[in-house]
């Protein structure tokens, strides 16, 4: 069938699914909203999609299911997400690891963030965060930088993957404070906080999420966070910048994607569901005691955010010499 030929179906196609969104108010979708997630069920990433996804359920009436595929360091999520169709029925909860650091650091990448996947609405802002355990004697950053200085083999540091944000922002940290840090990379926080608990490892970069309750326990110590203003999460951290250290500043986010395709009336609706939920009083608390900073907005917001991302973490990553595979 000739291109020309086509035309109308393809266009009969796209209005029907935009007829189907446009539901009255009220009115029940036969089919489910899938929230695709590449981490494992109770973690930050899980957890956040299905407080939005209980919100999106009110809002659309409408089922929403949240389907968990790991692996890959929430990559092998990507590559299934971007073969779904482009109806609005499928979405996916990424984070600034798929959608920033991982087409800067792997020459083979089997999605392409910009021609795979359009934005949505962005969810959520992370801190990252500088944490001591039992294996350092330190108690504040002036005390660890001082640490660091007494001898080399003091530089280690763990983060939870090769070629995470944490991973660069540690050798940010080594930068700024003249020490050539060495990485030590897990597999997951989980085994990196069992590991820096347990004194293996002296010190860890990793999101703020992932060190809130462990520093609020006492077992281990964060000792700054990377944003530009104290964390409502852990208040009574100070920042990088506020010690001193302007050049040490970076954040992650959460945000939600659809298959490139998506039409945008159903985007527009999907936005809108999603800027709702991230204002509501409840889920902004709830986002907030797991170290998440709601932050939302419109769908071209977020992908000017995307591209600003792209560019202030490209030159770390081409500084540290790192690629992935």
């Amino acid at each position: 069938m000739s291109p020309r030929h086509c035309l109308p179906r393809l266009a009969a196609c796209l209005a029907a699914i935009a007829t189907a969104w446009a539901m009255p108010a009220g009115a029940q979708s036969e089919r489910p909203l899938r929230i695709l997630v590449g981490y494992p069920a109770g973690g930050t990433a899980d957890l956040a999609a299905r407080l939005v996804g209980d919100k999106l359920r009110e809002t659309l009436n409408q089922n929403v299911v949240v389907e968990n595929k790991p692996g890959a360091g929430g990559r092998l999520v990507m590559d299934y997400a971007r073969t779904q169709p482009a109806d609005g029925h499928t979405l996916v909860v990424a984070n600034s690891a798929v959608m920033t650091i991982a087409p800067l650091v792997y020459r083979k990448l089997n999605y392409d963030i910009q021609r795979d996947f359009v934005p949505v609405a962005q969810a959520a802002n992370f801190q990252l965060a500088l944490a001591a355990g039992p294996g350092s004697p330190a108690r504040t950053l002036k005390d660890y930088v001082a640490w660091l200085k007494a001898g080399p083999q003091n530089n280690s540091y763990a983060s939870p993957a090769l070629g995470s944000i944490p991973h660069f922002f540690g050798l940010m940290i080594g930068k700024q404070v003249g020490v050539e840090m060495l990485h030590v990379p897990f597999n997951g926080s989980a085994p990196l906080m069992s590991a820096l608990v347990g004194g293996q490892v002296p010190a860890s970069v990793d999101t703020l999420a992932d060190l809130t309750e462990t520093h609020r326990a006492g077992k281990v110590r964060v000792l700054a966070t990377s944003g530009t203003q104290r964390s409502v999460a852990l208040p009574d951290v100070p920042t990088f910048t506020e010690l001193g250290y302007k050049g040490i500043e970076g954040e992650g986010r959460y945000g939600v994607l659809a298959p490139a395709g998506t039409p945008r009336p159903v985007l527009d609706k999907l936005n809108a569901a999603i800027v709702k939920a991230v204002q509501s009083p409840d889920l902004r608390d709830k986002f907030l005691k797991l170290g998440l900073e709601p932050a939302t907005g419109t769908a071209d917001a977020f992908s000017g955010v995307l591209k600003a991302d792209a560019a202030r973490w490209a030159p770390v990553v081409k500084a540290s010499g790192y690629t992935g595979d």
